[in-house]
């Protein structure tokens, strides 16, 4: 659908959805919760909170081109701050709230942030922490008013605004007047990527970057006003700022806030959304919930559940193919919705039209499978220097194991090396204050993304790997360790997996288990353990996996296969520097972390 009426910079955006729009809406812009209880944000109420707090800024020296930080969860006051901070022609530097003070020490120096949003007294202690080595912060605004301390250069929430207030009183028009003033080619946020290797960089997205990919967005989804989404990806992460928030207001739908993560299941149900954005994670546990909850059932129900599955399948490819359904699969199919996946349905809420997922390879098999009970998942691709995508499936044209058709305005070419490159307005200004590695990435307009793909004959795009995960066995094979991993994920016993290989005669791997599927096993099989360092000595958790393994390997060539593996006792986590903030593994930093175990299952089959 297209949008609701033309804009070039996001406070644009801001202004046409709060106050043209918003007047005649008689219903919420954004939805929360608080003590347990929903509640609602009018387009009014967003508007006014939004300059209060810009006015605010403006009586503590914001200026045009200036950089703000936001480090907080999901919720309202993020909207606040990021439109107050556009709104003024300032930058906003988002942050991860799971960021140590390290973190954000070295964050707030190179973007030159001179002031940041904290969403509480936690995320405000980091900051503290840190604070006399943050050469140009100069104060922090404090979301939640409790949380806020006695410092000079601490203010809440309500403070701010307060101040907006009085100057408001003065200045009438200064934040409108200020809106219009800011252009489409002025840079709009400083984003950091952790990548796997190296510092972080910060990637320079300008107003137009961004809003050249909301509007392909609405070229290829048809998105309007009564959409209800559903927001629990981290803000700071462009896919979510752009599909989950930024789309989602300029086409006048309404944006809720989940609790957190471990409560989506929940407040789908509470909110019955109708578009969200995610990550596979989310689908591989709700994938994992299923199948638990239907091993737990008599064989006759396994048995319902099974077949519908196999009918859905087989009716969702008849249907794709534009084949003739015949009349038989089309009564089976409606017998297996109502007995089985009309009440799969309802643990989304019961209106879910699709999900958008995004962040990492969702496996061909997950897709399928959600596809057959009527959950449909779209799988897109892109980078945070790409503002994000690059190519997304489409409700009407998608093809699960690929990553869809190049975004409307973007330009994809296929380097002789397998390299992915774009071109269009989506792709960044550069990295922040890094002038080689831009020109290292971006070569004749082109962005060199680092990942390797083909298109098929129909024109969707399969990445097949990260161009520096790319390994060659010492036999002169090259692998690419992603999709091999991403099929290992599909048990329910695997929760990480590492392929190592990298000029050794075979392949092995590193395996976190799902500790909670292990233990069930482990007590069903009457495996006596004290912690999960006991667990994953015993020989029969590794004859398990082996099992796993040997199952889920039978379909790959002689050289892909994994001859030896180690279970780990952890996981491996951000704060042990093992994944970066959006949760991909730093192959390096294990490889060189377990370098002895590695060595060790070498010499076990080489000796």
């Amino acid at each position: 659908m297209p949008i609701l009426k033309d804009f070039k910079t996001i406070p644009q955006l801001f202004k046409i959805i709060t106050l043209e729009f918003g007047r005649s809406q008689n219903r919420a812009l954004l939805k929360t919760k608080e003590n347990n209880q929903w509640k609602e944000i009018t387009f009014d109420e967003v508007y006014h909170n939004t300059e209060d707090l810009a006015l605010g800024l403006v009586t503590l020296g914001v200026r045009k081109e200036d950089k703000v930080a936001i480090i907080s969860e999901n919720r309202p006051e993020w909207v606040y701050a990021d439109m107050a901070i556009l709104g003024l022609g300032a930058i906003d530097v988002p942050l991860y709230p799971i960021s140590t003070s390290e973190m954000l020490e070295y964050t707030l120096n190179d973007s030159e942030s001179v002031g940041i949003f904290v969403s509480n007294k936690f995320q405000l202690n980091k900051v503290l922490k840190i604070i006399n080595r943050c050469k140009y912060l100069k104060f922090i605004i404090v979301m939640n008013n409790e949380d806020k301390v006695s410092d000079k250069n601490v203010y809440s929430l309500n403070e701010i605004q307060e101040r907006g207030k009085e100057l408001k009183r003065e200045n009438p028009n200064l934040f409108l007047e200020n809106i219009e003033l800011i252009n489409e080619d002025d840079i709009c946020t400083i984003i950091y990527t952790s990548g796997t290797t190296g510092e972080p960089k910060g990637v320079i997205l300008t107003h137009k970057n961004i809003v050249s990919n909301i509007k392909a967005a609405h070229e290829v989804f048809y998105i309007d006003q009564n959409d209800v989404f559903l927001s629990f990806l981290p803000l700071c992460h462009i896919f979510e700022r752009m599909g989950g928030y930024y789309t989602a207001f300029s086409s006048g739908g309404m944006i809720c806030y989940a609790e957190s993560i471990e409560k989506v299941a929940q407040n789908m149900q509470e909110i019955r959304p109708t578009i969200m954005t995610a990550v596979p994670r989310l689908f591989e546990r709700m994938y994992s919930r299923i199948k638990k909850n239907i091993e737990s059932q008599s064989a006759s129900k396994q048995k319902i559940f099974n077949w519908a599955v196999e009918i859905g399948k087989e009716y969702k490819a008849a249907k794709k193919s534009e084949q003739h359904i015949p009349i038989s699969l089309a009564v089976k199919y409606k017998l297996a919705d109502k007995l089985v996946f009309s009440k799969l349905r309802e643990r989304t809420g019961g209106r879910l039209r699709f999900f958008i997922s995004g962040g990492a390879a969702l496996s061909r098999e997950l897709g399928q499978f959600f596809d057959a009970v009527g959950i449909l998942i779209i799988e897109g691709y892109g980078l945070t220097e790409s503002s994000p995508v690059i190519a997304v499936n489409r409700p009407n044209d998608y093809k699960f194991g690929t990553v869809g058709k190049p975004l409307p305005g973007v330009e994809v070419k296929i380097a002789k090396d397998g390299e992915i490159l774009a071109y269009g307005p989506n792709i960044m200004k550069g990295y922040f204050k890094k002038k080689k590695e831009t020109e290292e990435t971006i070569k004749d307009g082109w962005l060199h993304t680092g990942d390797i793909g083909v298109f098929d004959a129909e024109g969707f795009l399969i990445i097949t790997d990260r161009k520096k995960h790319l390994f060659k066995t010492s036999g002169g094979k090259y692998i690419a360790p992603t999709p091999i991993e991403n099929m290992f994920l599909a048990s329910k016993y695997i929760d990480q997996f590492v392929l190592i290989g990298d000029r050794r005669m075979f392949l092995s791997a590193l395996i976190v288990p799902d500790f909670e599927a292990l233990k069930e096993y482990a007590d069903a099989n009457r495996i006596p353990y004290k912690d999960e360092k006991e667990l994953v000595k015993f020989k029969q958790i590794y004859e398990l996996l082996d099992k796993e393994l040997d199952q889920f390997q039978k379909k790959l060539a002689s050289f892909e296969r994994v001859r030896k593996f180690a279970i780990l006792d952890k996981p491996f986590t951000i704060e042990s520097g093992e994944l970066t903030p959006s949760l991909k593994i730093k192959r390096k930093i294990v490889e060189e972390r377990y370098k002895d175990l590695i060595e060790d299952m070498y010499k076990s089959l080489e000796g």
